[in-house]
């Protein structure tokens, strides 16, 4: 199977090849944050508070109903998600809690999150191959490609489902749990001078800005070969950062543009199609697999390679639109 996905990690590890950043203009339909709004650390606080709560709650449901009662497949979205946003915050306003708990408790919540993201990402996988493996191939192996795509994935789901299910029951994910439970109470802060979240919140901003700068330019016409895996790891940064900067803006309780939504939701398509080619690739290196099973896993990877090509000029295209600000998070 592929290596696992870097983007199944949590996205709070930093990022230091970032390159300067030409701002542009700023934002033409922004007002700054209310000087009035209330305290930035009791507003991270009682975020956090509601994150752990939510992710209190979908362990109970995951618990209480089993796969018969559907717990597990509603339950593993939420709890992935809050503990992504957890891990975020505690991030990205690395300044304004103790450095210690918050470290610990990100590396663990990035420990789950990512065992959680394995069984999605398969199954999430399987579809996409699935669906365009139905589209007209014009070849015989056509149907050899999609059961030996099935097996693998289904195997390697199985694998990653058993992995979360060992997890959950482990001291570790107790620890875990424990520890999440802890933020209906004191959250730990940093002692000394008071830090700003805003300015953290800009940092990673401008991390974002200066990532999407770094980006190649894709034609938006014309014949373009197929990009190639090795210039995916950008892509996948900046949609970690894109991630980071929406929980950052959610975390200081600020609405999130939906151009910056629209823009994550084509990184998603990027990170899902390179995947799935990574996967057909790694199928049509199977040794002893007929010509015309080879052949129709090449043309699976070659058109998912488009799709991800096809992803990137759409981001290019709404990031267009999306305003950028610089020393100040705003609101659009």
């Amino acid at each position: 199977m592929a290596q696992q996905h870097p983007d199944v990690r949590h996205p709070g590890a930093p990022y230091a090849d970032a390159r300067p950043f030409d701002p542009g203009a700023p934002y033409a339909d922004a007002r700054p944050l209310d000087a009035g709004a209330p305290a930035p650390a009791p507003v991270l606080t009682a975020y956090l508070r509601a994150q752990g709560a939510e992710f209190l709650r979908a362990l109970a449901a995951w618990a209480g109903g089993g796969p018969a009662q559907g717990g597990e497949a509603d339950a593993a979205p939420v709890l992935r998600g809050t503990a992504r946003r957890i891990g975020a915050t505690l991030h990205t306003f690395h300044g304004a809690f103790d450095p210690a708990w918050s470290t610990g408790l990100r590396r663990e919540l990035a420990w789950f999150s990512g065992t959680l993201a394995q069984e999605r990402l398969h199954a999430a996988t399987l579809r996409r191959l699935q669906a365009a493996l139905q589209e007209p191939q014009g070849d015989l192996g056509t149907a050899r490609a999609a059961a030996l795509l099935e097996r693998r994935l289904t195997l390697a789901r199985g694998r990653a489902h058993s992995a979360v299910l060992e997890a959950l029951g482990s001291a570790r994910f107790h620890a875990l749990a424990d520890a999440v439970a802890l933020l209906g109470g004191d959250v730990p802060l940093r002692g000394g001078a008071a830090v700003e979240p805003r300015d953290l919140a800009s940092a990673t901003e401008q991390q974002l800005a200066d990532a999407v700068t770094a980006l190649p330019a894709e034609p938006e016409t014309g014949p373009c070969p197929v990009p190639p895996g090795d210039g995916d790891a950008a892509w996948h940064q900046v949609r970690s950062l894109l991630r980071l900067h929406r929980y950052a803006l959610e975390a200081l309780g600020l609405p999130v543009p939906s151009r910056l939504t629209a823009a994550a939701r084509t990184l998603d398509r990027h990170r899902d199609a390179a995947e799935a080619a990574s996967v057909a690739a790694d199928a049509a290196r199977t040794p002893r697999i007929a010509p015309a099973t080879a052949y129709a896993l090449g043309n699976l990877h070659a058109h998912q390679r488009h799709e991800a090509l096809a992803a990137r000029r759409a981001f290019h295209r709404t990031w267009q639109s999306v305003p950028r600000s610089r020393n100040t998070v705003t609101v659009p």
